[in-house]
């Protein structure tokens, strides 16, 4: 079993691109991440490509990902497509950390690409809505607003969760995105603005829900003992988790618990030799506010039902002990589904080698970072942890 390490990020801007396609948009990103490498990198050292798409509309979805591949100039890579749902780009990375680790591959490229914005939004809620349960919940009439609001009543109910708290996140991940020059939606709000906004299931209100995006990201794997030829300033992966949860929500023990962030943040906390309270930063899979809210628990950073506390204590504000959606989160960065994974990866990796250009966004001597990214309403999961530092 080899180390595995990060020396390149890609990612193009995130939000509507009406004038690039999903080639044009994997092409941004690809040779972004490969100009990222500090010392150079020849694309065609890359072995093996893992790329995430949901393929929004369905335009490739037979080869897409040699599609991508060829697009580049590198047409002869053995490429594959992965598809989890919203979760597909950190699946892909897990799929190619292990190739590494097992000693099978030294160069892998891994991406996740999107184009939303094209469709006409009764297509968009049909293709997101294949990522839930189909024969009990989309059939019946309902999608993942009415899902994740469903959670949200059950944990206020059960937990004393405010109105308030929710919007406490939406505030403080438009914050950070008002500050980074990718996102999508690059402006604050106040904790009046997201309450009194139109409501689209209550108790979420629009500021409570992540926009529909178009955008591309990618990252270059190698093995760690490889690393120091690239770059003086890799990112190792330390840890990696997955997990499944059943799909339709009335399965679930408990509506208002992540079984499957449980599970893979405790794997990949188990491989990294590491404990929640070792983090320095996170980024989490906010699609919708309450889900950030039940990451805090899930992932450890808060008792069951307490995830509100880190909230009006201000632990996760960029300030806090623990900065949580730096980026600005799906919320506010932006969630262009197969893209979003790696997405969180391109930040943690700039944060942890302090580099980010927005200093206002820089969390200050971060070591470990951890990516939690979920698959429709969390019946998939996974988790990686990565750190500036080699074991």
């Amino acid at each position: 079993m080899v180390d595995v390490a990060i020396i390149g990020v890609g990612q193009t801007p995130f939000g509507t691109h009406p004038d690039k396609g999903l080639k044009e948009l994997f092409f941004d990103a690809f040779y972004e991440a490969v100009d990222d490498v500090q010392k150079g990198f020849d694309p065609k050292l890359i072995q093996e490509a893992y790329i995430a798409t949901l393929e929004t509309g369905g335009g490739q979805l037979g080869n897409m990902a040699a599609l991508m591949m060829e697009n580049v100039g590198i047409p002869y890579v053995a490429a594959r497509r992965v598809e989890n749902a919203c979760g597909s780009s950190s699946f892909a990375f897990r799929d190619a950390y292990l190739a590494i680790k097992s000693g099978t591959l030294n160069f892998v490229l891994v991406a996740g690409v999107e184009k939303m914005n094209d469709l006409p939004r009764e297509r968009n809620r049909l293709w997101l809505g294949v990522s839930g349960d189909n024969e009990w919940e989309r059939l019946a009439g309902t999608n993942f607003p009415g899902i994740f609001a469903l959670m949200a009543n059950r944990h206020m109910y059960e937990h004393g969760t405010k109105r308030e708290h929710l919007a406490m996140v939406a505030v403080k991940n438009h914050y950070n995105a008002a500050r980074n020059e990718k996102a999508q939606l690059r402006f604050e709000i106040t904790i009046e603005k997201a309450l009194n906004a139109p409501m689209i299931a209550y108790p979420l209100t629009l500021f409570d829900c992540c926009p529909t995006t178009d955008a591309a990201t990618t990252v270059i794997l190698c093995r760690s003992d490889l690393a120091k030829n690239f770059t003086d300033i890799p990112i190792y992966v330390w840890g990696s988790g997955a997990a499944t949860d059943f799909l339709a929500i009335h399965d679930r023990e408990d509506i208002t618990r992540l079984k499957a962030v449980e599970l893979a943040s405790k794997k990949a906390y188990e491989e990294a030799g590491v404990k929640p309270s070792d983090i320095d930063l996170a980024e989490l899979h906010d699609c919708f506010t309450i889900a950030e809210i039940i990451e805090y628990e899930a992932c450890g950073f808060a008792p069951d039902g307490k995830g509100w506390k880190l909230l009006e204590d201000g632990t996760t504000t960029i300030k806090g002990k623990l900065p949580v959606n730096t980026s600005g989160g799906l919320k506010a960065k932006g969630h262009p589904i197969g893209a979003t994974g790696t997405g969180q990866i391109y930040e943690i990796v700039h944060q942890l080698r302090g580099d980010i250009k927005e200093k206002e966004r820089q969390v200050r001597d971060a070591h470990i970072g951890l990516t939690v990214n979920m698959g429709g309403s969390g019946g998939t999961a996974a988790a990686h942890i990565l750190s500036n530092e080699r074991r």
